[in-house]
């Protein structure tokens, strides 16, 4: 059983901005809250396949998880895949969909996020820990419209 939560936010640049914005690894320091750092694993511009550990600073801790690039469609659609297994949550797996459409002189993002494999305690843990990852992800979403709109 999945466990399903979404965001949706409006940034005043255009869709092909959103979209780099949103894969732009290297300027992810400058708008996104506890980061730490990012390690790359492969090289190149992302792509279907790439993959990198992000570290962040989380409720005073540091937690490393490994994400890699599922699905890429420029400029409308990226999915991103973060292996609880090779991480710090040591389970599960998180799916993070953004759909992006123009809307007017501004685009909306839309962000899908699929929790998959949690069993036990950490399922029914899993269910109520929802709404903290969905305000997590609106924050990040948040901070990345604040940086974009700067420029």
């Amino acid at each position: 059983m999945s466990i399903r939560f979404e965001v949706i936010r409006t940034v005043k640049v255009t869709k092909q901005r959103a979209y780099f914005g949103l894969l732009d690894l290297d300027s992810a320091q400058n708008w996104m809250k506890g980061l730490v750092k990012i390690e790359r694993i492969d090289e190149g511009p992302l792509k279907v396949g790439s993959e990198w550990r992000e570290t962040r600073k989380m409720f005073g801790t540091e937690a490393t998880e490994h994400f890699e690039v599922v699905e890429l469609k420029e400029p409308h659609k990226i999915v991103l895949r973060c292996d609880g297994t090779k991480g710090t949550t040591g389970k599960g797996e998180f799916v993070f969909t953004y759909i992006l459409s123009s809307k007017n002189d501004s685009t909306e993002i839309k962000l899908d996020g699929e929790i998959n494999g949690l069993t036990g305690l950490a399922k029914f843990f899993g269910k109520m820990m929802a709404g903290t990852f969905k305000k997590a992800c609106a924050k990040d979403l948040d901070s990345l419209k604040s940086y974009l709109e700067k420029d």
